[in-house]
């Protein structure tokens, strides 16, 4: 007697997958350029984002989307650094999919924005496993955490355009060799932009704003 096996991930990820692009095509003809930003919680998303926004501002119209299981206080903190944000929660969920993030693309007037950031939840594992439909993906991996953080969480730095290596100001207190961290994150990404960042000081950020506007421009051709 054979018995049917549905695999439920595959078809959630199917589905995911299918608005995710239309999504993007969305954006695309919106000229509206979505980053999804990704990391372990405490990295500092939001303090990296607090120093971007004043070098990008008076080029772009920015909004970010704050993803948390609850709390508005990064959505706040935003605010403050003179960006358009709203705060998402997501129920309990570790990540953001691509549904979640159209609904919050949907309440911002996306076409609105030159650039939208969507700062996920922090986490290794589950963001890296749900496309949302961003133009490209950007994670940041913090010293405190260890350079091998790429050996262990492979797939955050396969689906990730840019690595920030952010806090190297602790790196004197810390057992983190940055070369031996780019050598581990090239190993699971060969061709990966990496900037080194402290975003307490503003040290390499404006690097990543060019990043960041370089992208902008290429998207909106």
């Amino acid at each position: 007697m054979s018995v049917k096996i549905i695999d439920l991930k595959a078809n959630v990820m199917d589905d995911n997958n299918i608005l995710a692009e239309n999504t993007r095509k969305r954006l695309k003809a919106e000229k509206t350029f979505l980053l999804n930003l990704m990391s372990a919680p405490g990295s500092g998303k939001t303090t990296t984002l607090s120093a971007l926004i004043p070098l990008l501002k008076d080029k772009f119209r920015i909004g970010v989307m704050e993803a948390d299981i609850d709390s508005d206080v990064d959505a706040v903190r935003i605010k403050e650094a003179g960006a358009e944000s709203i705060q998402l929660h997501t129920g309990g969920m570790c990540h953001l999919d691509a549904d979640m993030t159209t609904q919050g693309l949907d309440s911002f007037d996306s076409a609105s924005f030159d650039l939208v950031i969507l700062e996920n939840v922090g986490n290794l594992v589950c963001p890296a496993e749900f496309d949302t439909g961003a133009s490209k993906n950007a994670m940041i991996l913090s010293v405190p955490e260890g350079d091998d953080k790429p050996l262990k969480y492979p797939l955050m730095f396969q689906v990730a355009d840019v690595v920030v290596i952010n806090k190297t100001d602790f790196a004197p207190y810390f057992d983190f060799d940055i070369e031996k961290a780019k050598k581990n994150i090239h190993m699971r990404h060969p061709d990966i932009e990496i900037i080194p960042i402290c975003a307490k000081t503003g040290e390499g950020v404006d690097k990543l704003a060019a990043w960041i506007e370089k992208e902008i421009i290429e998207w909106k051709k």
